[in-house]
């Protein structure tokens, strides 16, 4: 591996020659569209303001793959190239890093969202979006080349296995009990985590216990439609936003902080409460407040 290793810290070497101030904080600005942040407000966008069921496919193949990547980089362990040689890095990151998280997120999410939409100009997009974030780890240093590009392989593995795996199972789905589904919503992630108790998994496993709790009462209690005019959707987003990110912040500061006694327990509470909210809490006010049709 040291001979991989050095290969990728000097490709990264080469490709940094043209660095500069503008580059720097335009990959950057590509690189945050790999950041848990950005998908904590893409994904809900998606779910309150374009249409709920493409929403929650994206989100459970998403979250699936964020949960594959932190066992893959557990399993294989590799360091990253600042690691080796510290003049390379250009950005934090944290971990370790085979196979890039960001390459293979970017693949899952706009892969799966133009599979979803099947326009050419998204598939482009698509495309374009995933060797620019791809690529902009490399050039900051905190992926070698190989890690980047076993992430792109993983993730369109898990694309393309997840297309045919979500239509069989969604029928099946919804022909369970409500106890059911909440059982199996609970029991899944929770398993899960347990075998694997490190990195974003809390928080991954943890949105998808509050999707998987509050699909299933929302399609009980209400009929929640992401359609409407366009100042619906903008209230609706901002409504939705601002109380999650409330939620975000407030939970961060209440709960123990990174390295104190039960930290991971409730990082894994906090986000299923925020999975909770997107999921259940936000599109019954909407309803309420008129803000959505049912």
């Amino acid at each position: 591996m040291q001979i991989i290793w050095q290969w990728g810290i000097d490709v990264i070497g080469a490709v940094q020659r043209i660095h500069g101030p503008t580059l720097d904080i335009f990959f950057k600005g590509i690189t945050a569209l790999g950041d848990k942040e950005f998908f904590l407000v893409f994904l809900p966008m998606v779910f309150w303001c374009v249409d709920l069921a493409v929403g929650t496919r994206l989100a459970v193949v998403f979250l699936v793959s964020s949960y594959a990547n932190v066992a893959l980089k557990e399993i294989f362990q590799h360091p990253r190239p600042f690691h080796l040689d510290p003049a390379v890095g250009l950005h934090e990151a944290e971990g370790y890093g085979f196979p890039s998280g960001h390459a293979q997120s970017a693949v899952v999410l706009w892969g799966s969202l133009a599979a979803e939409v099947r326009k050419r100009w998204l598939w482009v997009l698509a495309l374009m979006l995933m060797a620019l974030i791809g690529f902009s780890r490399v050039f900051l240093g905190v992926h070698f080349p190989t890690d980047v590009m076993v992430g792109w392989l993983v993730g369109g593995l898990l694309l393309v296995i997840s297309r045919p795996l979500l239509r069989w199972a969604e029928p099946r789905l919804l022909d369970m009990g409500l106890s059911l589904k909440i059982a199996l919503g609970i029991l899944f992630p929770v398993v899960l985590v347990l075998l694997l108790p490190v990195g974003d998994s809390p928080a991954a496993m943890g949105v998808l216990v509050g999707a998987g709790v509050g699909l299933p009462i929302l399609h009980h209690v209400t009929a929640f439609r992401a359609g409407g005019s366009t100042w619906e959707r903008v209230l609706r987003f901002v409504v939705g936003a601002a109380v999650l990110g409330a939620l975000y912040i407030g939970l961060k500061a209440l709960f123990p902080e990174e390295g104190e006694w039960l930290y991971e327990g409730f990082r894994f509470v906090r986000y299923a409460v925020l999975g909770l909210w997107t999921c259940l809490g936000a599109p019954w006010l909407f309803v309420k407040l008129g803000l959505a049709r049912a």
